[in-house]
């Protein structure tokens, strides 16, 4: 049968988000990580309809709201892109926020919603600007060395920010919008090293996000980033999950106190700005990130599938 659902497109710093507002499916209830698993394994489908072509591009995120069964979240969210779930998003937050905002379903300004990796808060504070209260993030291996085929050994910070990122700073790549594609090749290979190499996050999980930092010229920023993400394409927003594992990394560091601002400029010149505040001791140090950030609206549309279209679940479905 054909199929309708009704989706809000936003960017964030130029990242796209498309959220889903009605026409998704019941995934049983139970908590966001539980519905994410009748997700992937009976709704992948569509996964690839909402963000991938004919309808979406390769680097569209999505969001799909669930309920949650947790009293102090006002709902749940399942973000995703062109080959999977994500544990977290914070561009995709802010892109929500600005929708909920949009739509007139945020009187208080702020809300905490459950994503699958922990609970979220987020405050819209006008039309545009959002701070997000990110999942507890920490430096979970440092000065990490990975050969790399055509570059050799690079040292990096294996960090958790809601994903796995391996951070780099002394990569000799120029960082520039023009050089993107030769960007995404060095990543791929270097994501492709630590696979190989066996280098991995806690409990073995992939390192699926590379992050490369450089110093910037902008007076407006810190630091300029380039982020690979899962499916290979770039963040165009300063990646809100890979600053939040830089912040967990630059106040291991003491290059920050806690409190103190990071402004991280995106390869195409956006910026977030972030903070962040040690958790109470425990067997893992880690940090609790803010990062603030703007969003636009670019669209409320109803996504159609007719069930004779044959790429009615994407080119590959």
């Amino acid at each position: 049968m054909s199929h309708s659902i009704r989706v809000i497109d936003s960017h964030t710093g130029g990242e796209p988000t498309r959220i889903v507002i009605a026409g998704g499916p019941d995934l049983g209830g139970g908590s966001v990580a539980e519905q994410v698993k009748v997700f992937n394994e009976q709704h992948d489908a569509l996964r690839r309809s909402l963000v991938t072509e004919p309808r979406g591009w390769e680097a569209m995120v999505g969001g799909l709201l669930v309920p949650s069964p947790d009293p102090t979240c006002d709902r749940g969210i399942i973000f995703f892109n062109n080959v999977g779930t994500l544990g977290m998003c914070v561009h995709g937050t802010i892109g929500l926020a600005v929708t909920l905002g949009y739509l007139g379903q945020m009187e208080s300004g702020k809300q905490q919603i459950e994503t699958s990796v922990g609970k979220v808060q987020f405050h819209l504070i006008d039309d545009h600007t959002v701070e997000v209260v990110n999942v507890a993030s920490y430096r979970y291996r440092h000065h990490v060395t990975v050969n790399v085929e055509g570059l050799g050994d690079l040292t990096g910070d294996v960090a958790w920010g809601g994903n796995w990122f391996f951070l780099v700073n002394d990569h000799g790549q120029d960082l520039c919008l023009e050089n993107v594609n030769h960007l995404i090749q060095v990543t791929t290979k270097i994501r492709q090293a630590l696979a190989q190499q066996q280098i991995t996050g806690a409990d073995g999980e992939e390192i699926d996000h590379i992050e490369l930092f450089s110093p910037t010229d902008n007076p407006n920023a810190d630091s300029k980033n380039f982020v690979l993400c899962p499916g290979n394409e770039y963040d165009r927003s300063p990646c809100g999950t890979g600053t939040s594992a830089k912040i967990a990394c630059l106040l291991e560091d003491q290059v920050l106190a806690p409190g103190d601002i990071w402004r991280q400029e995106s390869i195409v010149g956006s910026i977030f700005q972030a903070r962040g505040e040690w958790c109470p001791e425990g067997e893992v140090r880690k940090c609790i990130p803010t990062i603030q950030g703007t969003a636009f609206i670019t669209g409320d549309s109803e996504v159609i599938m007719q069930a004779e279209d044959p790429f009615r679940n994407g080119m590959d479905g």
